[in-house]
């Protein structure tokens, strides 16, 4: 049988989290399903018939599926659920929200945030703040796995041929449940932060929201994203879209600058993946460090403005 992946767009692009996920099906079978639910979303279909390792892109487009509303997609996932042995999704906010619900309607325990396959029936994840991985073997007939996409190389976006299928669906049942009312979208010239290859976070040592213009302008001289602790976004320097660690965003680019993070648990979950780490902070006991492959034991006042200078130069 064959592994479904349920893609995560906008109706008009293709996450790069989907692209993750694909590799961690291509680690389970070599059939690998793209399930496209959405409105007017022709062009996510053909981006994911290109992806390398995809052998067939199941479009269902209707404006019921316009804003991917858990209540809708879920019992249409559970609808094609017996033609795969295992259905994965994103472990990002709309992952967690509609996998599990697909899970429940076909009375199968799901797995969140696996980063590693052992086999086609035993996965890890991490628990404990990720101070724990454990191992965990399923005996369900289907397995519904959210995955952790920084923990998984992305799937080549070009170089496959999939077929198209158009596919039916009907959430006029499903919508009674809840109805779209609006949303905000932030909008910002620098890189998404979960698909930056570069971030600069920032924590409470930063003071205030208008010293965080020191991390903007250094992020701007090098194309990366601005992220933050919780303890930032909590004191209201940065709004919670920015918050980097396990009640935040999971990110691992290949180089993460921590300006002013003590390096609380709680954060290190979010971030410690990644490839390179630096640190600066004026505590030199600060638990980042101790992570960190690059410290500097200095004020981020005097240091932040001479680093965007050179960078810049």
């Amino acid at each position: 049988m064959s592994v479904l992946v349920i893609a995560e767009h906008d109706n008009q692009q293709l996450k790069a989290a989907t692209l993750h996920t694909v590799s961690a099906a291509a680690k389970i079978h070599s059939d690998i399903h793209i399930l496209v639910v959405g409105s007017s979303c022709a062009s996510v279909c053909e981006t994911a018939s290109q992806v390398r390792g995809v052998t067939r892109v199941l479009s269902v487009d209707s404006t019921e599926y316009g804003h991917l509303l858990a209540e809708s997609v879920a019992p249409l996932i559970a609808s094609i659920a017996e033609n795969y042995t295992h259905i994965l999704a994103p472990a990002t906010t709309t992952g967690k929200n509609i996998l599990p619900r697909a899970a429940a309607l076909k009375d199968c325990q799901p797995i969140s945030d696996v980063v590693s396959v052992i086999n086609d029936n035993t996965f890890k994840r991490p628990i404990y703040a990720g101070n724990v991985i454990a191992t965990v073997e399923s005996a369900d007939k289907i397995k519904f796995l959210t995955v952790r996409a920084t923990a998984f190389d992305a799937a080549q976006a070009s170089g496959g041929s999939a077929n198209i299928v158009t596919m039916e669906g009907d959430a006029q049942d499903a919508q009674s449940l809840s109805t779209f009312d609006s949303h905000e979208l932030a909008e910002s010239d620098r890189p998404e932060l979960t698909a930056a290859s570069i971030v600069v976070s920032g924590g409470r040592g930063l003071q205030s929201s208008e010293n965080f213009d020191l991390l903007y302008h250094l992020a701007d001289s090098i194309g990366a994203a601005v992220g933050a602790s919780r303890a930032a976004v909590d004191a209201g320097f940065v709004p919670n879209d920015l918050q980097v660690g396990q009640t935040g965003k999971i990110v691992a680019p290949e180089l993460y600058i921590a300006v002013g993070i003590s390096g609380a648990i709680q954060h290190l979950a979010g971030m410690k993946d990644s490839r390179i780490i630096v640190a600066i902070n004026k505590d030199e006991d600060a638990p980042i460090f101790q992570v960190a492959d690059y410290g500097l034991v200095a004020d981020l006042f005097d240091v932040i403005p001479e680093l965007t200078k050179q960078l810049s130069a």
